[in-house]
């Protein structure tokens, strides 16, 4: 080991409490300590932050630190000043004369670690100031954003390369990035002259995230039972629009939930307020559009929940990975909704994108959609999106892990899709391909002459929304190719073959398993401590996670130490950290002790819940069933909802909810009773245009001649209310 990577590793233990490097971080390190342009990419959470500081606290002269967004440079300057090191950063949010105090600190060169936005670069006054000073090296945070491939492109990022070169600086330049396809880092490499060899790619896992995806819930009673049972921890709850944004906040206020709300709509010191209570742990769940996050370093988020899908793989693993950034387990879930697809088709459609960058914003909202579908390990899937080889093939933590092995074959209603989608010619979408299989009577269906197929009405005894599940499972397993485009048509692949021909059968899981886990940890310590780690932030005007982060915390609570010797042995403690906090800590857990007496580890749990077997048919019930059901078979025998109303003294409205309560049940219905194909699309096309499900607005931006009822049966249909 060479003389500075020696003291690299002295660093890591004294300045920020680690025994050892990370997978990949002593590579990165060397070659930024020999002078090598570098790209490093790492999963969130994987120590990105440690493979530019350690070095820069070795190298002579000031690291110059490349970051997006403002959150971002204060998070990390307030970390390392609680590490004793001399760092600042220089954006909007200080005053002409605070800037000025800080340039003259960078050239007098008393600052190891400077912080800026990519605009600064554009600044006479700035750059000239950096070619007067040494420098170690000018490192690009999330650097993705360099790359006109990568999903969060900013063209002032990719100017800097250029003002760079002009500069002739003749430092290393380092490139870090957590979320990056093969394309974009390609692209990176191209634009600051990286070799391969000093490509660092330790992979996209993160071991400690547990995905989970929810298709058809009711969303707000998911988010009220979920933040129910974490009341106590940090999350972030994702929503597609800044309507929906509010409607989530204001409820989890009205309930007393301890809340904070971001989006673009609010004003710019609304927005930092909110930022602000939630990295201090003033609020414990922020609700936030996609304009929160990137950069946030709170380390103890316990949970991301997306409440539609994001567009594209990146952004969902980017989103999703601001969970468990200490190393703690964390959980990642998707609340999936097949109308969430048609907003962001929408947005595709609604952007300046030419053609052709649509076309790839289709495909990769194409992969999102799959991502809710697939039977795969959903870590798996989303590696195998980013080529990623590393990792194994089941995480035994997602979702789809979790479910029992327990299989119902399939291979026959696979085969008559599979036969539809060839007698309809490969030319047609989802949608229409279920509508056929159900026996629908649209007018579509007509015009096409599809209603002569013989694979028209196969499927008939399943729900419509069913089959359509069915269509994009067979999609997500590769049974099924997709053309992508504004209106993507299904094609038969090399699988479908096998399967049309016996030669392969296609299996579905007929139950679900959820494990409920917990860590071995006393948890009244652990909140002991929170409390006074909290204290000693809002003294100091740091972030609760600076001081110690929750996975140093459980180690207090496992481990138990006593005396500085065995605090230093836990992960995150350096002797500046000792020196900071470590006698306070060592004497409340002793009091704690004292007061509650001995600690006992918590043994862990499991707890299936009742198996769900794919519905097949729906059930039948005598007249004597709940009233509800009542009302479903008289309709079903041919009286009309206001006979019905009639007949039972009950008003129109109670019949038809009804009615559309026994569908949801699994009863089927004829839904050409309500409306058509055309008036179903109308309906779809302009509820995505509404952030809510209220029937008012969307009654306003149809024709006068489509009822109330027959949008709500729209809805009711497409599994939207």
């Amino acid at each position: 080991m060479s003389v500075l990577l020696n003291r690299a590793q002295d660093i890591l233990k004294t300045v920020f409490g680690f025994s050892s490097f990370r997978p990949g971080q002593e590579t990165v390190i060397q070659h930024i300590l020999d002078h090598h342009n570098t790209l490093a990419v790492m999963p969130t959470g994987g120590g990105k932050s440690l493979c530019y500081q350690v070095p820069g606290l070795v190298m002579d002269g000031t690291a110059i630190i490349i970051s997006p967004l403002i959150s971002l440079m204060k998070d990390q300057v307030d970390a390392l000043q609680a590490n004793g090191v001399s760092a600042a950063f220089i954006n909007s949010t200080l005053s002409h004369q605070e800037q000025q105090d800080i340039m003259n600190q960078l050239i007098q060169g008393d600052l190891k670690f400077v912080y800026v936005a990519p605009e600064r670069f554009e600044s006479f006054e700035f750059t000239n100031a950096v070619k007067k000073i040494p420098l170690s090296f000018i490192a690009f945070d999330e650097a993705h954003c360099i790359s006109q491939w990568g999903h969060d492109f900013r063209p002032s990022y990719r100017s800097i390369v250029r003002n760079i070169e002009e500069m002739d600086i003749g430092c290393p330049l380092v490139a870090l990035t957590a979320t990056a396809t093969d394309q974009v880092i390609e692209d990176i490499q191209s634009l600051l002259n990286i070799s391969p060899e000093q490509v660092i790619n330790t992979g996209f896992s993160r071991s400690n995230l547990h995905f989970r995806v929810e298709r058809g819930v009711k969303k707000g009673n998911f988010i009220k039972s979920y933040v129910t049972s974490k009341r106590n921890e940090s999350g972030i709850i994702y929503t597609p629009t800044r309507k929906t944004t509010d409607q989530v906040y204001t409820w989890l206020v009205d309930n007393g939930f301890s809340a904070a709300r971001y989006h673009a709509g609010m004003s710019e010191q609304e927005r930092l307020e909110a930022q602000n209570d939630f990295i201090q742990d003033d609020v414990s769940i922020i609700v936030a559009t996609n304009a929160f996050g990137m950069g946030i370093d709170k380390s103890n988020v316990r949970y991301v929940i997306h409440y539609g899908i994001p567009m594209n793989i990146e952004s969902y693993y980017q989103e999703a990975g601001r969970a468990g950034r200490d190393g703690e387990v964390s959980e990642c879930v998707l609340l999936f909704a097949s109308s969430d697809v048609q907003l962001q088709k929408f947005l595709i459609e609604q952007s300046i994108m030419n053609e052709a960058q649509k076309k790839q914003e289709y495909e990769k909202l194409h992969a999102m959609v799959q991502y809710g579908f697939t039977k795969q390990c959903l870590q798996r899937y989303i590696l195998d999106y980013f080529s990623d080889p590393n990792g194994v093939d089941k995480c035994g933590t997602c979702s789809n892990c979790l479910k029992s092995e327990e299989l119902v074959d399939m291979t026959k209603e696979a085969q008559m899709i599979l036969s539809c989608v060839k007698r309809m010619g490969e030319r047609f979408g989802v949608s229409l391909t279920a509508k056929v299989l159900k026996g629908s009577k649209g007018q579509k269906i007509k015009e096409f002459g599809f209603h002569q197929l013989s694979t028209y009405g196969l499927l008939s005894h399943y729900k419509e929304a069913d089959i359509n599940t069915l269509i994009q499972q067979f999609i997500a397993d590769g049974y099924l190719a997709v053309q992508h485009g504004q209106f993507p048509t299904i094609k038969l692949s090399s699988k479908s073959y096998e399967v049309l021909k016996g030669e392969e059968k296609v299996w579905v899981h007929a139950k679900t398993e959820k494990v409920e886990r917990t860590e071995q940890f006393d948890e009244g310590l652990f909140e002991y401590l929170r409390g006074l780690r909290k204290r000693i932030a809002d003294e100091n005007g740091y972030p609760p996670y600076v001081v110690f982060s929750d996975a140093t915390l459980k180690d207090f609570c496992r481990l138990i130490p006593t005396s500085r010797e065995e605090m230093l042995q836990v992960k995150g403690v350096g002797l500046r950290k000792w020196d900071e906090y470590g006698e306070t800590f060592l004497g409340s857990i002793q009091a704690y002790i004292e007061k509650n007496g001995p600690i006992e580890k918590v043994e862990i749990d499991t707890k299936p819940i009742e198996p769900v077997t794919p519905k097949r048919s729906a059930p039948t019930h005598p007249d004597s069933s709940p009233s509800h059901i009542v009302s479903y078979h008289l309709f079903r025998d041919g009286m009309s909802i206001g006979e019905i109303a009639k007949e039972r003294g009950i008003t129109k409205l109670t019949i038809e909810n009804h009615i559309f309560k026994a569908y949801q049940d699994g009863y089927e219905l004829d839904w050409t009773l309500f409306f058509d194909e055309d008036t179903e699309e109308l309906v779809l096309e302009k509820h995505a245009l509404l952030e809510d499900n209220k029937l008012k607005p969307l009654k306003e931006l149809l024709p006068e001649d489509i009822s109330y009822t027959a949008i709500k049966a729209v809805l009711v249909k497409n599994g939207i209310i």
